[in-house]
């Protein structure tokens, strides 16, 4: 059994409705519970939840000192290509848009590397559009062998791949894989995604569990707040979520949070996700479950970054760019997105030693002898 077999059993309107009308009682009851199920978490990400904001703030910090102490994992991502055979309605590199389109060669590769390393990184997230003839396996295999020597955890943050190619990448160095279904709301997937290998909801929709028989050391998930309802989307990530920590118990999870930002042939967003309501929906996310890694980019304002550490994320990017050689090589090229925290590594650091934290430059699983 895959995950989209599950899917199928659950209807969008009816998971939105449900959660739409859960009552104060029902968010009590989720706080007040030792362990919560996919009711619980319904209803602390429910319009009744909003006024327990407080409460769930201070619940998901203690579960999460509790688990992870008080560090926060730094990465950052290196962006190898922006060449991209989809179209996709809120991206920069989407193909319809005339933009040069570039592909770092191995000497850029080892450019960017030497740049990074001297922020002092030794945690990696490598990202590309999705163009599969160009930059596919036979690209990543070359571009592992020149990264790996360098850094102690690399993520991968491409088109989805087959079970045996993310078998040939993890001898390589591949440890965690980001892949956001953007959206579960299938209809409203295909308005999104017209053209292009990505427009394949249920190839896409099984990447997890290929991930999973592949034996990869972690997983990301997550959706892209503005394209749906980010309630319902964020309820279809937790069943995502618990059915592949049931499934693929070996592997770690983590979620990420990323709304819609500005790009070149930039979507307005169809929902509006406030700052409230993403802090409720990091805090829901702590309650339901205390293992999940909690990840925040450079989308986000310094503020909001700086309030919501101590809320329950787990991992940050600082110092980010989100154009291929955007640290050595080409500054000027097209971004993916605008970042909105600006802000250096090492004042990223200095933020977080401030609150009391530890940044941790590298993966803590292999820091502390755990796989």
């Amino acid at each position: 059994m895959s995950f989209s077999e599950i899917f199928r059993n659950y209807n969008w309107d009816d998971i939105k409705s449900r959660i739409y009308s859960k009552t104060s009682q029902d968010v009590e009851n989720a706080i007040s519970k030792p362990q919560r199920n996919l009711e619980d978490f319904m209803a602390l990400i429910s319009p009744a939840a909003a006024p327990y904001l407080e409460q769930m703030a201070q619940l998901s910090h203690k579960l999460t000192q509790k688990r992870f102490g008080k560090t926060i994992q730094m990465y950052i991502p290196m962006y190898l290509s922006n060449e991209c055979q989809n179209i996709c309605t809120y991206c920069g590199f989407s193909l319809d848009n005339k933009i040069p389109r570039r592909t770092l060669t191995e000497k850029e590769i080892l450019s960017e590397i030497t740049h990074i390393k001297a922020m002092g990184y030794d945690h990696i997230l490598l990202v590309t559009g999705e163009a599969n003839k160009t930059v596919g396996l036979e690209y990543f295999k070359k571009a592992f062998r020149l990264i790996n020597p360098s850094f102690s955890h690399i993520s991968l943050e491409v088109q989805p791949l087959d079970q045996h190619e993310y078998e040939e990448l993890i001898p390589l160095g591949l440890n965690t894989v980001l892949v956001y279904q953007e959206t579960y709301h299938q209809e409203d997937y295909k308005k999104h995604h017209p053209k292009g290998k990505k427009s394949n909801f249920d190839y896409r929709l099984e990447t997890p569990d290929r991930l999973g028989r592949a034996g990869i050391h972690k997983i990301g998930l997550g959706v892209l707040f503005g394209l749906e309802d980010w309630r319902t989307d964020s309820f279809f990530t937790a069943l995502h979520l618990q059915y592949l920590e049931r499934k693929y118990w070996k592997t770690k999870y983590s979620i990420s949070f990323p709304r819609l930002r500005p790009h070149a042939g930039g979507l307005t967003p169809k929902v509006e996700m406030t700052d409230r309501e993403l802090v409720q929906l990091i805090c829901a996310y702590r309650i339901f479950n205390e293992e999940v890694e909690l990840s925040l980019s450079t989308r986000e304002s310094n503020k909001f970054r700086d309030n919501v550490i101590k809320l329950g994320i787990t991992s940050i990017s600082a110092g980010s760019k989100t154009n291929p050689g955007g640290y050595a090589n080409a500054p000027e090229s097209l971004e993916q997105f605008e970042i909105d925290d600006q802000r250096s590594p090492a004042q990223i650091a200095e933020m977080l030693t401030r609150q009391g934290y530890e940044p941790v430059w590298k993966d803590w699983d292999r820091a502390y002898g755990g796989g």
